[in-house]
């Protein structure tokens, strides 16, 4: 079964994470890659999908956004599951019962077997100077907080599901 990983990443994070997710697929048997999904015009060949967008202002990227669109009939007939990354820091209690806005649409339109959200990384040196200005006014820690461990515990989770 082919899995497409597809990312929606600002600074590379997301992407990190959508590549972690692949690998431990595939450790586990599946036909898996991750890809950008500004790269991906024709997702039909895939059998399942695991999509993944970082989360600004409470939302998923623009093109990842527009991209679920764009799919949705395809996407709505094959197993999908999605993840969210961005949170900072290390206390899962402050993102626990955050949904990012768009997931009771995509709920109804695609059905997701799953959804996780993942603590991102941030470097401020990756960041323009407006940027860096903002998370610093807002005390945003710096630094790389992505759970491995919870990441390839997922995905090993959806191999299982895949069969």
């Amino acid at each position: 079964m082919a899995v497409l990983v597809a990312y929606a990443s600002k600074y590379g994070s997301t992407q990190g994470i959508a590549e972690r997710i692949a690998e431990q697929l595939r450790q586990l048997g599946k036909q898996a890659e991750a890809r950008s999904m500004d790269e991906v015009s024709d997702p039909g060949s895939y059998e399942a999908f695991v999509l993944g967008s970082a989360i600004y202002a409470g939302s998923w990227l623009k093109e990842a956004r527009e991209w679920v669109h764009r799919h949705q009939a395809v996407l709505a007939q094959h197993p999908v599951w999605l993840f969210s990354s961005g949170p900072l820091g290390t206390d899962v209690k402050d993102f626990e019962h955050f949904t990012p806005k768009e997931m009771a649409e995509f709920q109804q339109a695609i059905r997701p077997r799953d959804e996780r959200i993942f603590s991102g990384a941030l470097d401020y040196h990756k960041l323009s100077f407006p940027e860096r200005m903002i998370l610093k006014a807002v005390r945003s820690p710096e630094g790389d907080f992505r759970d491995w461990p919870a990441i390839e515990a997922w995905a090993a989770s959806i191999a299982r599901d895949l069969g």
